[in-house]
């Protein structure tokens, strides 16, 4: 009962998010008022105001190793450059905006949010929520190693960032699998459905942000076209491809784990279940996380991680500042240390946290080129330049809400 209860919870919750910013996206977008920072007439004036302060940060906690990076190393960072006290808090996704819209609505004037870990769905919701601070990414410093031009870094979910979020990590969608196990992982959709039928119960789908983006790469591979879902979101698109999907997965479902009557809520499930031997793939949209759980002796030293031939969705994750922040300047010196080469490196590491990097390396001082250059390199994870002839760019945001939507009502409850 009390695990019913929370997936009511966590339903309710996401509807009511979805449901909230939708009404603002129909409304009438002339009333909406562009925020502007705070001008500041150079960065040693940021820096003036954001020395010896406090800056709330809020993020997803679920990584032992991002924790470790984040406690560790940055926390103690920025306090002895800056003086900052950085303060960590969990929570992402609907959570952040159900938080700046509650204080919205409460014309709160202090958030209790400065900065947040945000990805496209998310920027986009709080863009349609003026809750959003800037633009301010072209005050920092360290901006200027960041090729934005670049669609996989400058573009989110296929909007213009803008100023509003500034690039943080990179990473690649990969399915992930035990090579002890699994010799010859299938290799496209027809192939999955063979393997389904030979190992039934081996595979799962999370009803999560990672399950959801694995689906986007297989809607562009029934479309049998890369290109298929840029652009704004295409109502008729997205209805005919997506009926594809479900009758994809609601035909093969009987072959999932637990005969597809029940799917994992996140991430960390799914990883367990794996290590357990209950299925045969999990999945990750960090390309490097096969050595981050190897490191964590979570893996077997025999697990690896691919990209199917129809592609992957390559992304980026971003940083964003509160409109109502209390604190911009403090919260932009920590996202221009976040984004600094010496941070970059440290998280770029795989037994740090093996995120890749938003700087364009060619652009960086000597010094740094080669410090890059000799960081130890993935062991078991596929190196980034063979997977990124299949990189995927993420479609319009609307097609992720889609999907949360429709995996429930067409493939939960089916």
């Amino acid at each position: 009962m009390e695990k019913l209860k929370n997936r009511l919870l966590k339903y309710c919750s996401i509807f009511f998010v979805l449901c909230s910013f939708l009404f603002v996206k129909c409304s009438d977008q002339s009333n909406v008022k562009t925020i502007q920072p705070k001008v500041y007439k150079s960065w040693a004036a940021v820096e003036s105001g954001g020395k010896n302060s406090s800056v709330q940060m809020m993020m997803w906690q679920g990584d032992p190793l991002i924790n470790a990076y984040m406690q560790n190393f940055v926390i103690p960072r920025v306090k002895e450059l800056y003086g900052i006290d950085l303060k960590i808090n969990p929570g992402q996704g609907t959570e952040i905006v159900k938080q700046l819209m509650t204080e919205k609505e409460a014309n709160v004037s202090k958030s209790s949010i400065d900065l947040a870990w945000i990805n496209g769905e998310t920027f986009f919701q709080l863009k349609q929520l003026n809750t959003m601070f800037g633009p301010f990414v072209e005050l920092l410093p360290n901006s200027q190693y960041i090729d934005l031009d670049n669609p996989f870094i400058g573009t989110d979910f296929q909007q213009k960032t803008d100023g509003y979020e500034c690039p943080w990590g990179n990473v690649q969608y990969c399915t992930i699998y035990d090579s002890l196990r699994t010799a010859v992982p299938p290799q496209d959709l027809a192939e999955l459905s063979h393997y389904l039928k030979l190992h039934p119960g081996k595979f799962t789908i999370p009803y999560e942000f990672t399950g959801m983006t694995m689906l986007k790469s297989w809607m562009v591979a029934l479309s049998e076209d890369k290109n298929f879902l840029n652009g704004p979101f295409d109502e008729d698109k997205y209805n005919n491809i997506s009926n594809k999907l479900w009758n994809y997965i609601n035909e093969n479902k009987q072959n999932f784990w637990r005969n597809g009557k029940t799917f994992p809520e996140n991430l960390s499930q799914l990883h367990q279940l794996f290590i357990n031997h209950e299925i045969d793939f999990t999945m990750s949209n960090n390309d490097c996380e096969v050595d981050n759980k190897i490191i964590q002796k979570l893996f077997p030293p025999s697990t690896r991680a691919y990209v199917m031939k129809f592609g992957s969705i390559q992304n980026s994750h971003y940083l964003g500042i509160a409109a109502g922040s209390a604190n911009t300047a403090g919260a932009m010196m920590v996202i221009n240390f976040l984004i600094s080469p010496e941070a970059q490196l440290k998280k770029y590491n795989p037994e740090m946290w093996g995120d890749g990097t938003i700087l364009t390396i060619d652009k960086l001082p000597m010094e740094w080129r080669n410090q890059f250059a000799n960081v130890t390199s993935r062991k078991y994870s596929p190196k980034r330049v063979k997977i990124e002839a299949l990189a995927l760019q993420e479609p319009d945001p609307e097609y992720m809400i889609r999907l949360y939507r429709d995996f429930r009502t067409k493939v939960i409850e089916n």
